[in-house]
């Protein structure tokens, strides 16, 4: 068999296709792996460039490939597309991995370490107790609003619901209603538990992490985006600047151009949902606390706010702080105060 060079890898829960192909682009091998021969397959393989495609399980793959000597690169599903010929399946795939990898220009997604998933996953896991809360309440307050029982919108109104619910001298609510409502009660206590748990652990890594530290200085920026930072960006040096570390946060404005016009629209939303909301949040806080002891201080965001509505300044805001970060993360520094605010 003649020397492999490039592999192009289609990972799955199962069934692994690979492509690879020589130093002169010839392919060598097509060939179906069961998950269980992947790493002795690589294992008895000079080290070549591995392509995988940037999904679930791709950074544990990429991990195990590099631990063997291979050199892996993840690339973002969407620039692998492009190359998909006709009749999609998990050979054409490989060998549309196999060709992006070796493209000069192609982007590709650093490998997250083990302690950085960890923490992604404490944010994540954390994300779905608030979604579950979230709908847990909308339910409580449904139900009683079938027999005329609301309160006001707030976490008070949702404990005077309960309170109603756990009176038994309530002849408003019927008893199978009620065991359907302390069933829900009993989970939302649950939820509220969990979440503070999970709040605690995001406070313990951050203060075990110097970095994360660090960002926290910024103002809008606290423990949960500083983690969130530090464990979703592997390596800032991958982004050249920090307008592209905003534009994959998905904070610029999304193009239209053509002929020499430029032509910008609302922003582009591309990139981490998770972290632009994150950013958005901590702007209007800062937007908020400015409003209310006064913006003298930042004359930026004085004349900003002066022309612009409040959401429209908290995403350009927004911006602003996923640059600054960036510019700490990448260049080791800490955050000084701008001339103005220091005096």
């Amino acid at each position: 068999m003649q020397s492999i060079s490039t592999i192009g890898l289609d990972i799955a829960k199962s069934v692994f296709q690979v492509h690879g192909v020589d130093a002169a682009g010839q392919v060598v091998l097509r060939r179906q792996l069961k998950r269980r021969h992947v790493l002795a397959f690589f294992q008895k393989l000079p080290p070549c460039l591995v392509g995988i495609e940037a999904c679930a399980s791709s950074h544990h793959w990429s991990r195990e490939l590099q631990a063997l000597g291979h050199t892996v690169r993840l690339m973002p599903p969407a620039y692998v597309k492009p190359y998909v010929k006709r009749q999609k399946n998990d050979s054409t795939d490989a060998e549309a991995i196999c060709e992006a990898v070796t493209r000069p220009n192609m982007r590709f997604v650093p490998t997250k370490t083990a302690e950085q998933q960890s923490c992604l996953m404490l944010h994540r896991a954390r994300h779905l107790f608030i979604r579950q809360q979230t709908a847990v309440i909308n339910s409580i307050r449904a139900y009683l609003a079938e027999f005329g029982i609301v309160a006001p919108v707030g976490r008070r109104g949702v404990e005077q619901l309960l309170e109603v619910v756990a009176d038994k001298a309530e002849d408003r609510v019927p008893e199978v209603a009620r065991m359907c409502l302390d069933a829900l009660g009993g989970q939302l206590r649950a939820l509220k538990a969990q979440i503070l748990e999970f709040d605690r652990r995001i406070i313990a890594w951050h203060r075990s992490n110097t970095m994360s530290k660090r960002l926290d200085a910024i103002p809008g920026v606290g423990p949960a985006l500083a983690t969130a930072l530090v464990a979703s960006i592997a390596d800032p040096k991958a982004f050249r600047s920090g307008r592209d570390f905003s534009a994959w946060v998905g904070l610029v404005p999304k193009q239209s151009s053509s002929g020499g016009k430029d032509k910008l629209g609302s922003i582009s939303k591309q990139g981490d949902r998770y972290l632009r909301s994150l950013f958005t949040a901590g702007a209007l806080a800062v937007i908020r606390y400015a409003k209310i002891h006064g913006t003298d201080h930042r004359p930026w965001l004085t004349r900003l706010l002066a022309r612009r509505p409040t959401k429209v300044a908290a995403i350009a805001l927004a911006n602003k702080l996923a640059r600054m970060a960036w510019a700490m993360m990448a260049r080791n520094e800490r955050y000084q105060e701008p001339a103005a605010l220091a005096a």
